[in-house]
This record gives C-alpha cells, sequence and structure tokens, in this order.
C-alpha cells in the first residue's frame, strides 16, 4: 500500500477497517466492527503496539535461545503481527496461520503484505478444525488469538480443545493464549482449570489492576511441561509501558480455586467486554 488512506470493507464476520498510523510511516491499525484486532508497522516488524501482544512477543523471546528458529501455530490471524515477529526475530521460523474469515485474509495480505522471507504459510479454515486435523508433535509454539467480535469462541474453550493442542505440540512446546474477563474471572479460571489437566506449568501474564479485579482487560494464558522463566517474563513485563505481573505457582492455584475444566456441552465464550473497553471510533 502506498497510499495512508483509510480502507474499509465487509468480510466475512463484519466489518473490517485499516487506518493508518499518523505517527508512523507505514503503520496500520486493524478493527473489526470497531474492536481493534491488530496493529502491524510494515517498516519494523519487531514493533507491538498493544499490550497483550508485546507480552506474547516476551514469551516468545524467552521460550528459546534468541534467534533460533520456530515451528510455530498462529490460530487466529489479525493483521498477522506476531507471524511477522517471528519472522523478524527468529529468520528461518516456519509457521502457519489458520484464519477462519478468508475476506479479512485477503484484505490484509493485499494491503499489508509480508516479508518476502516470512516462511509463513495461511490457510483459511475453522481453527479447532484445523488443530483437529493437523499431525501431532509438529509445532514448538501454538498461540491462540482467536476472537469472534470480541468474544473467545466457546468451541476453543474445551478440554477436547486443550487435548487437541497439547497434542499438536513437541514435548517441549508452549502453548500461548489471549483471553479477557474481569472479576469474579470465571471464564480465566475456567480456562486455567482446563489446561492444568493437561499441562504441569502454567503462568499468567496481566495488568495488576486487572488481577485485582479492577477493570477488565487482557491475560496471556501460557502452558507447557517444561519450566517457563517466570523471573525473565516478570522483569521484561515490570519494564512495559503498563507493566504487567506474572502469576504462577502455588498463587496460581490459589486463584483457580476450585474452577473445573470445560467439557464441549457446556462451554460458553469468553464474557463480553463492557460497552467501549476494546472499541475505537
Amino acid at each position: 500500500m502506498t497510499e495512508s488512506i483509510p480502507v474499509t470493507r465487509a468480510v466475512d464476520h463484519g466489518t473490517a477497517k485499516l487506518m493508518p498510523d499518523i505517527d508512523r510511516e507505514r503503520a496500520w491499525l486493524l478493527t473489526v466492527d470497531g474492536a481493534p484486532q491488530s496493529y502491524v508497522d510494515l517498516d519494523e516488524p519487531t514493533h507491538l503496539e498493544f499490550e497483550y501482544a508485546r507480552r506474547l512477543g516476551h514469551v516468545l523471546d524467552t521460550v528459546a535461545e534468541p534467534g533460533r528458529p520456530l515451528d510455530v501455530l498462529h490460530l487466529g490471524g489479525g493483521a498477522l503481527t506476531l507471524p511477522r515477529y517471528v519472522a523478524a526475530t527468529r529468520p528461518g521460523s516456519r509457521q502457519e496461520v489458520v484464519e477462519a474469515d478468508r475476506a479479512l485474509l485477503e484484505l490484509v495480505v493485499g494491503h499489508l503484505p509480508l516479508q518476502e522471507d516470512a516462511g509463513t504459510v495461511l490457510h483459511t479454515a475453522d481453527a479447532r478444525a484445523w488443530l483437529e486435523a493437523a499431525p501431532a508433535d509438529s509445532a514448538d509454539v501454538l498461540i491462540a488469538d482467536v476472537f469472534g467480535g470480541s468474544r473467545v469462541p466457546a468451541h476453543l474453550t474445551t478440554l477436547a480443545y486443550a487435548r487437541e493442542a497439547e497434542r499438536v505440540l513437541r514435548g517441549d512446546g508452549i502453548y500461548l493464549a489471549n483471553l479477557a474477563d474481569a472479576a469474579p474471572f470465571a471464564f480465566l479460571r475456567s480456562q486455567l482449570a482446563t489446561f492444568a489437566t493437561l499441562f504441569e506449568e502454567l503462568a499468567v501474564i496481566a495488568e495488576p489492576g486487572v488481577l485485582r479485579g479492577r477493570r477488565f482487560g487482557n491475560a496471556v494464558l501460557i502452558a507447557a511441561h517444561r519450566p517457563v522463566d517466570t523471573a525473565a517474563l516478570a522483569r521484561r513485563t515490570a519494564a512495559d509501558v503498563f507493566p504487567a505481573r506474572v502469576e504462577h505457582g502455588a498463587a496460581l492455584r490459589e486463584f483457580i480455586g476450585t474452577a473445573d475444566a470445560v467439557g464441549d456441552e457446556d462451554a460458553v465464550p469468553s464474557p463480553e467486554p463492557p460497552g467501549g473497553t476494546f472499541s475505537v471510533g
């Protein structure tokens, strides 16, 4: 895209808008039905504007030695912010992106093309259906950032879904999910309880104000079979413009409390954000 003019297009699941950032020459904000989905700087793919994306980036930076290529599976495409980040920070990585909205993917690729050497294959499919057909032990990292509007779809919250994610990950792989909730955290607790049935190591990254129940916000869930470098993550997230806390171990078990794992029969989407929480314009 050579001209910095907004683009609005009807996509499969709403109305998408690409809006230029007046402060950064080739940077764009993607919204769907007014909800911010992604931010991309074509000249600086390592720039992560959204706080939750920065937190996911911190995990990606610490999951293996710097620069080592990884096999990464992204459920949810948006404007392909994190695939661009991985391609820039870990050259040679093999990445697959699963996005249900074909028209949205076409809009993004048409106006915000990926780096030529991104090593990224794009798929139009339902995230869970694609995951169920994916080969076992094929990913080092699985990132779930799927929202129908502003809510995580119910079929991506269950124990059956988590089992498929665990199957596709290698033994030392890491599962990451961008979730959103507020006190009393019924959704977030249920997600932690669900992944705790399969993974020995869990952590959550979120702003202290969110964790204290003061407001609705994002929380990054981390699940693995091996210890997560929570000390490194805590240092990085504390240094952000909007500092976050890393919860793990006994504190996280206490947070989960008596929450149960989620079955397909009782799955619900993540809660609707309060009016205006994630909307722009």
